[in-house]
């Protein structure tokens, strides 16, 4: 999130504006290769194993990020820091599912979630802060001693967990994982690209690359949402897609319909992550008498009403505030269905292949975000094209209503498919 921030300043040192957007799309594909990885790895090893080189690979992507001296240099960093960041929480479901009993575990998932709130609100003005002190790089460098403290801290804490009780091991499937990058990378191109037919030919070829590779790296009947196991990680794809789909453009659709300021767009933002915080914790108190499919319908419905404001918040003779409005509820509805899936998801994996369960997951929540912001881009991009020029103000509200409207059915398809969500185990997983 500080990286993010200071990205602009990036830009206009090293230039090649080009490969702006790569600098964040190296991230997502090299968070894909750590999720996987790093979530089989914890199945064969002990998990702080696999933990301390993810934060290792971190490291050394924010030095190199840091150290830069051109942007395709940062892209590599960028990289790197992605697969340090994914193998961070697949190992870390591991870790919950052999250290907490299993009423434990929405609880620990709420706190999870909270901890993500405070750097989401500090993040980007320390972020701010740093950079016009000391420079951008800083920015970059400074968090390297966060890692090595929080790798520290990390060590000590699960080094008294078990190994593995799995009869056998999964090998760590690098080929797959690499289709599946490289077809969601030319996927990811496409749904850039600045014209139709390239557009198309992108799309096309990324999914015949990455489809039969994310076919054998998720759970057997994922595609159809099969109770239980497949169920939790279609539904958590399904809703990382509704909820960043239209969050990732709330900002854009603020400044320039609603002629609002960046600060006010961030503090909508920011409304949204508290009540995440909040829906994390409700779900953990009411896991038990509820059961995960009731908090998953409601979720849905509450991220249905959330996304439905974001689409009257675009008229004009309504006042700003309903942007405050739209994003708390679609923050309380994401807070509500996120954390059951991971409960649902640990508690039918077999024993012993935890890794296996938690990297599916993970893997289904970042491809949901980033074809979700993939998609918002697309239309975006076509409702500027279609304007003849850079849409601003009327111009982007159509795209922006189809983007909306777009992330509204995925989360009724949330609530809809939530009833396959059971607490039974499943026979068979990834290989």
């Amino acid at each position: 999130m500080a990286i993010s921030t200071v990205m602009p300043l990036v830009e206009r040192d090293l230039g090649d504006l080009w490969l702006y957007g790569w600098a964040f799309s190296a991230f997502f594909l090299g968070d894909l290769i750590g999720i996987v990885v790093g979530g089989r790895s914890a199945d064969r090893v002990h998990p702080v194993g696999p933990l301390l080189v993810g934060l290792a690979v971190f490291a050394v992507g924010l030095l190199v990020g840091g150290l830069a001296p051109s942007m395709p240099v940062l892209v590599v960093g960028r990289f790197l820091q992605g697969i340090g960041a994914g193998v961070g929480p697949a190992v870390a479901y591991v870790c919950v599912a052999r250290g907490f009993p299993v009423q434990e575990r929405p609880r620990v998932f709420a706190i999870m979630s909270t901890a993500w709130v405070v750097p989401s609100l500090v993040a980007p003005l320390a972020a701010s802060a740093v950079a016009e002190e000391f420079g951008w790089r800083w920015v970059f460098l400074g968090l390297v001693p966060v890692t090595v403290v929080a790798a520290t801290l990390a060590a000590v804490s699960i080094r008294s967990l078990s190994g593995s009780t799995a009869a056998h091991h999964d090998a760590v499937p690098l080929a797959r994982v690499l289709a599946l990058v490289a077809g969601s990378a030319v996927l990811l191109a496409g749904l850039s690209a600045g014209s139709v037919l390239p557009a198309l030919a992108g799309v096309a070829l990324g999914l015949a690359l990455a489809l039969p590779a994310l076919g054998r790296l998720l759970p057997p009947g994922t595609a159809r949402a099969r109770p239980g196991l497949p169920a939790a990680v279609c539904i958590r794809g399904v809703l990382t897609f509704a909820f960043f789909s239209a969050s990732a453009y709330v900002s854009l659709a603020m400044t320039a319909v609603r002629g609002q300021s960046t600060l006010a767009a961030g503090a909508a933002l920011a409304a949204g992550s508290v009540t995440w915080t909040v829906g994390a914790w409700t779900q953990a108190r009411r896991y038990e008498s509820w059961g995960p499919a009731r908090l998953e319908r409601t979720a849905g419905v509450v991220l249905v009403l959330g996304t439905l404001l974001m689409l009257l918040a675009l008229v004009d003779t309504l006042p700003v505030a309903v942007w405050f409005v739209a994003t708390t509820v679609a923050g309380l509805g994401m807070g509500l269905g996120y954390a059951p899936l991971s409960s649902v998801a640990l508690a039918g994996a077999e024993p012993g292949r935890e890794g296996v369960a938690s990297s599916s997951l993970q893997l289904n929540d970042v491809l949901g975000i980033a074809i979700g912001t993939g998609v918002g881009g697309a239309i975006v991009g076509l409702g500027d094209r279609l304007a003849g020029g850079p849409a601003a103000g009327p111009d982007l509200r159509l795209p922006l209503v189809a983007l909306f409207g777009l992330s509204a059915l995925a989360a009724a398809l949330v609530a809809v498919l939530a009833g396959r969500l059971t607490l039974r185990r499943t026979a068979a997983v990834p290989g």
